[in-house]
């Protein structure tokens, strides 16, 4: 099987006295092309965000205003990453289960990812995640 750990990546942070500037390319610092962004954004307070896994999309997730934690699942442990820089993505393979939660007021979670939407990629069950990550699928 694969190894599969969601990973903090520095991107490229271009300081200046007028306001600073990160990038991010892909294949250069993310290891996918990206095929789609979408961000999430005034999420009410106590509720969370994903709760699923994806049996192909890798992610990259970005703060780009406010704070949020992202809880990662990989079938045998948990991590959690908080995300409050607009200069760190959190990298997320294919086949962990994720949420996100905690948001800041104004937060913004921008994420890229590998894939165009469709929904056969979800993995929604948790169970049938677990199941799947015993099989080493």
């Amino acid at each position: 099987m694969k190894n599969l750990l969601p990973e903090l990546i520095h991107l490229p942070k271009i300081e200046d006295p007028r306001g600073n500037l990160t990038f991010v390319q892909q294949q250069v610092h993310i290891p996918f092309e990206i095929r789609r962004v979408y961000w999430i954004y005034d999420v009410p307070g106590g509720q969370t965000r994903g709760g699923h896994a994806f049996k192909e999309q890798e992610e990259l997730i970005v703060s780009l205003s406010g704070s949020f934690d992202v809880v990662v699942n990989h079938g045998s442990g948990t991590q959690t990453v908080h995300l409050n820089r607009s200069y760190y993505g959190l990298y997320l393979p294919a086949g962990l289960w994720r949420h996100m939660e905690n948001f800041s007021t104004n937060s913004v979670a921008m994420v890229l990812s590998s894939t165009e939407f469709t929904e056969d990629d979800y993995i929604r069950d948790f169970d049938q995640f677990l199941n799947t990550r015993r099989k080493g699928i």
